[in-house]
């Protein structure tokens, strides 16, 4: 697994003066990506988006985060962690500098998504139905180039969880 340190990656935040650190997972099931879709009186309402939060001050660390994100957002429990894919940064709608950790994921219940945060879900191949954000994109274009997606293709068939 391509992962960097957890420390690594909290002190390169805190030395570029980040205020706040969100999680993100790129779940796939079968060569399948979960995509959610934020609430339309949100920040950034009706955007396409990846299972995501921010880290509470309850979090041991990056990975407690992530794990207790995905299960809060879509009632999915991660199998593995697979892979780290990258950050990107952005301005919070409280106006915090934030950076959005994200990793590569399976989960060992795809079908039992239940929404807590979100209007909807969608189990996709692209992202041509369902527009992401460019820096969504960049992680998922990583992704889908990543051995371990090819892998998830070869051994699962893609299949369409609603």
């Amino acid at each position: 697994m391509n992962t960097p340190e957890l420390d690594e990656l909290t002190h390169a935040d805190a030395a570029d003066g980040i205020d706040q650190h969100v999680v993100g997972a790129v779940i796939d099931h079968g060569g399948t990506l979960l995509l959610l879709k934020r609430p339309a009186d949100d920040f950034r309402g009706g955007t396409w988006e990846l299972p995501s939060g921010k880290v509470e001050p309850t979090d041991t660390d990056l990975y407690a985060a992530l794990h207790r994100e995905v299960t809060e957002e879509t009632g999915l429990t991660i199998s593995t962690i697979t892979g780290y894919l990258g950050a990107f940064d952005y301005t919070s709608g409280s106006g915090k500098h934030t950076r959005q950790h994200t990793w590569t994921v399976t989960v060992a219940n795809p079908a039992e998504v239940h929404l807590s945060e979100h209007d909807e879900s969608a189990w996709v191949v692209t992202t041509d139905q369902h527009p992401v954000s460019a820096e969504v994109q960049r992680l998922i274009d990583a992704h889908l180039a990543s051995p371990a997606h090819r892998l998830h293709t070869l051994n699962n068939p893609a299949s369409t969880y609603s």
